[in-house]
């Protein structure tokens, strides 16, 4: 990461898991403000039918796009807040692992939209989902 992601301690912001993420198996694999790439298993992010959970998609591309979002607000000294995002199901998945990728569409001074891709194990788009973060100054340390 470049220096302008640094965090307010002079360290780059580095994605730090939540408790829901670590529950749903998320794996980090890049993080940039070009890119995030996680990966997530289907095991155990299923819904009763045996498929993958819509919501189980929602929730990671939510989180890999915010995260997204956060990097580039590093760079100018804030944080970001999710507003808005959509999701579109193209295709079923009952195993293997779910890549998500967290790409720009745009980068501004006060809001950020980014285009979130879930893929399966061959490549192919399970869930296409834009997000749209409001940045917002740090809040002051108490």
């Amino acid at each position: 990461m470049s220096k302008e992601t640094e965090s307010a301690t002079g360290e780059p912001w580095r994605i730090i898991l939540g408790e829901l993420d670590e529950k749903m198996g998320v794996r980090i694999l890049e993080q940039s403000v070009q890119k995030v790439v996680a990966t997530m298993p289907v095991e155990g992010n299923r819904q009763s039918f045996g498929l993958l959970h819509g919501g189980a998609s929602l929730a990671v591309g939510e989180a890999v796009g915010s995260w997204a979002a956060v990097i580039h607000a590093g760079t100018l000294g804030k944080t970001a807040v999710g507003v808005d995002v959509s999701a579109t199901h193209h295709r079923a998945m009952r195993s293997g692992t779910v890549t998500i990728t967290a790409t720009p569409l745009h980068l501004g001074r006060t809001l950020t939209t980014h285009e979130v891709v879930l893929t399966n194990d061959d490549g192919a788009r399970l869930c296409s989902m834009r997000i749209t973060n409001l940045l917002l100054d740090r809040p002051n340390p108490a």
